[in-house]
């Protein structure tokens, strides 16, 4: 499959990574940005709109591959407008060009987990606005896929860190204070077991079902992941890697809750914190059987973030 054309929508925390590990793989990539800016070196860079069917169609041309990996502004509101929108275009745009469909995805349309793993066999069960909308997206998408419009598949995963992952809670709001040597903020259980995705393990699992046979198509896939922990010993791995101790609280959650009533933000996130109040853990077995990929070693993943983090706050 070497040369043929993967078209990635999105530049964010994980397309240009994924863009980075086509062109390894010696594939050509188009990136398809939103806004201005730059790409990987040896891709090809397009700026547009993928609310506009007309450009998806047009930046899908002659790919093997298209790959959604975007999504808008954390808000119900612009999730119920945009995102069924985006997957009517891209649906469209790779079943003209005869190209396979990649959506990267999260969690949210599972809902709790109620004391089990979550997996591929976890049936749509959401509890929250946003889930379900990506419920009802991803109906869409499979639904597509069932009637043979387009040969589709997505790739699940859970909170991201990582380089890059700029806004997740183990972005900004976390690397901005811990590098300052202050105080992080966290609006998370920090004790809770929870499955956290390093992002270039979420980037490679995308990349694998980028170029995978028909058959794994028509379903979804659990992306990569180390065994689910606590915050805690997620931070105490980055203290380690930064050779000092990061300092963090978790704010009650009836703080959370007043906070929301002034920062539209914040109010969405509590929406999903009911992800930290019973161990949710992902289980990517089905994946790594098929694959044959392994998780990133978990230290190795603390350093390689610690790294980007101090090189690009300092730089920002």
């Amino acid at each position: 499959m070497s040369g043929e054309l993967h078209v990635v929508f999105g530049a964010g925390q994980v397309g240009e990574w994924l863009g980075r590990l086509l062109l390894r793989s010696g594939h050509q990539v188009r990136l398809v940005r939103k806004s201005a800016g730059g790409g990987p070196p040896g891709a090809t860079v397009v700026q547009g709109d993928a609310s506009n069917a007309a450009f998806c169609t047009e930046a899908a041309r002659g790919a093997t591959t298209v790959y959604h990996c975007m999504n808008p502004a954390y808000s119900t509101r612009a999730w119920a407008e945009q995102l069924p929108r985006y997957m009517d275009n891209l649906i469209a745009a790779a079943g003209r060009a005869g190209a396979r469909l990649v959506v990267l995805d999260n969690l949210y349309m599972l809902g709790r987990p109620n004391g089990r793993p979550l997996s591929e066999d976890s049936p749509p069960n959401p509890c929250s606005r946003k889930g379900e909308i990506r419920a009802r997206v991803a109906e869409q998408m499979f639904a597509a896929h069932r009637r043979g419009d387009v040969l589709a598949t997505a790739g699940r995963a859970s909170d991201f860190y990582g380089p890059g992952a700029v806004r997740s809670h183990l972005g900004d709001p976390f690397w901005q204070p811990a590098l300052a040597g202050k105080t992080a903020r966290m609006l998370l259980d920090p004790d809770a077991i929870h499955t956290y995705h390093y992002v270039l393990d979420v980037a490679a699992g995308l990349l694998a079902l980028g170029t995978a046979a028909a058959d794994a198509y028509g379903q979804p896939w659990m992306l990569p992941c180390a065994p689910a922990g606590s915050l805690v010993e997620l931070v105490a791995r980055f203290s380690r890697a930064l050779g000092r101790e990061i300092e963090f609280v978790s704010l009650p959650r009836l703080m959370v809750k007043a906070v929301g009533l002034f920062v539209p933000l914040v109010r969405e996130v509590d929406e999903m914190t009911y992800q930290w109040d019973e161990p949710f853990v992902v289980d990517d077995r089905r994946f790594r059987v098929r694959f044959g990929q392994q998780h990133t070693d978990v230290d190795e993943a603390a350093a390689v973030t610690v790294a980007w983090a101090r090189e690009h706050y300092q730089r920002s």
